[in-house]
């Protein structure tokens, strides 16, 4: 009876000890968690911020399109048409297999002209990443065959392409963009931040079912704007067909056009022999990138005789009565042989114009001091720059004026 008694007894002890047992689990664990919870809210929140943020926040963007180059008539020199980009997400691919899908990888590769053992060796190589193009700015034919062949992991986006109407009549004003529709060349290039516009977006949330649940932020696209040139399109069209016709006729290496406006200043037209297709530029000399007509220097030639004469009026060594006597129709003059093609012997002001004669310029010339000449042709802006802002315009060279010296 006593044995019975003293086992009972030991009883409450035993349950006891589990007791504060299963107790001191329920509050680690609950001490763990709270330990947790304040860590997590606390000390680093921004993790489970931006998790959250990854799951339910999304943007959505606003694009503009690059604004249009027109002429002095509104006829459109630049303008952007709408195409579509294919690209892959490699992970999606790989995870559902995709490239087990050989037929329509086939279809894919035969479509963008590609060799299907490099584009899927692409995709493989970069299957860590989860954005890679394939082909930039496609058709919209070429893009709905794409999106029906409905491999998983490939994608298409919509984008803009720049497409050049008048081709290489005006290729060298206006210029050209890179496949990301970045100016590089020509006016898309001098005025690419004004083409380029400003794109949008909205920033929301979503909830499970992918309805919109918060707008977080709207920024408000720019629209981009259009430039118009003073070229005329029509003269510009017939300078270059003209001028092309004289380079083959001559066999020369090359020609420039320049037409301005006489009052104003304003260029017209201005085309160079050899251009190049702006809309496809594959396998072209780099040479015909180049804007002969602003980044090449030419003597002046006869155009400075009409300068000369003015200035010689103004100097006053000359006047509208004036005779200069241009026999025996030829001089030395600096080591080097002045004449014109006969002896015209006495001449009036307007006769040496009317006959372009290089004796009775020459004496005209000097009959005025060297500095006020010079002077004369540094005011009319023979030494500067046209003011075009186009790329890589050269100034002309004057070197005899003497520094600080100003007769004005």
């Amino acid at each position: 009876m006593k044995k019975i008694a003293s086992n009972r007894s030991s009883q409450p002890t035993t349950t006891a000890w589990r007791y504060y047992v299963v107790i001191g689990v329920v509050v680690l664990i609950y001490g763990g968690l709270l330990a947790r919870s304040a860590y997590i809210q606390i000390i680093e929140p921004d993790m489970l911020k931006k998790q959250g943020d990854l799951r339910s926040m999304r943007v959505a963007a606003n694009t503009v399109q690059r604004g249009s180059i027109v002429d002095r008539n509104g006829d459109e020199l630049a303008i952007s048409v709408p195409v579509e980009t294919v690209w892959a997400d490699p992970k999606i691919v790989m995870d559902n297999n995709a490239l087990a899908m050989t037929k329509h990888w086939q279809a894919l590769a035969d479509v963008l002209g590609k060799d299907v053992k490099k584009l899927t060796a692409r995709v493989m190589r970069s299957s860590s990443k989860r954005f890679v193009y394939l082909e930039r700015k496609i058709s919209p034919a070429m893009a709905k065959y794409i999106r029906e062949l409905k491999i998983p992991g490939i994608h298409l986006r919509k984008e803009s392409k720049r497409f050049y109407p008048t081709g290489e009549i005006s290729a060298h004003i206006v210029g050209f963009t890179n496949v990301d529709d970045k100016g590089i060349e020509g006016v898309e290039r001098v005025y690419d931040e004004i083409l380029t516009g400003k794109g949008g977006n909205k920033r929301f949330r979503k909830d499970a079912q992918g309805r919109k649940v918060e707008i977080l932020s709207v920024e408000k696209s720019q629209a981009a704007q259009t430039v118009t040139l003073t070229i005329d399109q029509r003269i510009q069209a017939i300078a270059y067909k003209e001028l092309k016709g004289a380079v083959q006729a001559f066999k020369a290496t090359s020609g420039s056009v320049v037409v301005a406006d006489i009052h104003t200043g304003e260029i017209l037209a201005l085309t160079n022999s050899p251009s190049y297709n702006p809309n496809n530029r594959s396998n072209t000399a780099v040479h015909r990138f180049r804007n002969r007509a602003i980044t090449d220097i030419y003597e002046p030639g006869s155009t400075m005789k009409p300068l000369t004469v003015l200035t010689a009026l103004e100097f006053g060594s000359a006047n509208q009565s004036t005779i200069i006597d241009t026999s025996p129709g030829w001089m030395r003059l600096g080591g080097r042989r002045v004449n014109d093609p006969i002896n015209r012997g006495k001449l009036s002001v307007e006769d040496i114009l009317v006959t372009s004669s290089n004796m009775g310029t020459t004496k005209l010339a000097l009959s005025v001091p060297k500095a006020f000449l010079l002077d004369r042709f540094f005011d009319a802006g023979f030494a500067d720059s046209t003011g075009t802002d186009l790329v890589g315009e050269s100034s002309g060279m004057m070197h005899d004026r003497q520094r600080g010296q100003n007769l004005n």
